[in-house]
Parts: structure tokens; sequence; C-alpha cells
């Protein structure tokens, strides 16, 4: 079953430092230089992959809610793309904002 995504989906990102400086974690396929920012469907996968994802040694990350559409926005005026990803971290869908 596919998951459609809608403006007012509620889908699941890494919050780098929650709270006063807080940012969306991005990722980077170095050998495509793809810059992008890994979501999910469900809260508990986006856990799971957490531990595979590249992240700044001593930064906090949580993980939240976002409405897909605040998240197309936000990537598409910071020139990341959108991957949906499942707990393994393999790509569901890539989207260009």
């Amino acid at each position: 079953m596919k998951n459609k995504l809608t403006p007012d989906t509620w889908i699941w990102v890494v919050v780098q430092n929650p709270g006063a400086d807080e940012q969306l974690l991005g990722q980077e396929y170095q050998d495509q230089k793809v810059s992008f920012i890994p979501a999910f469907f469900e809260k508990e996968a986006a856990q799971q992959c957490l531990v595979q994802m590249t992240t700044n040694k001593g930064d906090k990350h949580e993980v939240q809610a976002i409405l897909y559409d605040e998240l197309v926005h936000s990537a598409a005026n910071n020139k990341f793309k959108i991957f949906m990803l499942n707990a393994d971290g393999e790509i569901l869908e890539k989207i260009e904002p």
C-alpha cells in the first residue's frame, strides 16, 4: 500500500538541536552531490533509521511531526530534495519540491 502525501499529511523528520537553534537534519549523497531531508510515514521508522544517519557529535536529535506542505517549502527554500524512507533507510519515494 502506497501512502498518499497531501499538503496536510503529517510526516516525521529528525530535528537537530530542538528548541532554540533547531533545524531539520539533512543528509547528503556525496558521490551524487544530492542533499536531501529524510522523512518518514511513521515515528518508529524515523527513530529506527536515525542511528544510520550522519550527525554532528554533540548535537541533540529528536523525531518530530511536520506537515508535508511545511516540509516542502522548507526543503525548496534550502535547495534540498525530500526522500521518504523506511526504517531501514531504503528510499520509498524521491520528491523534488
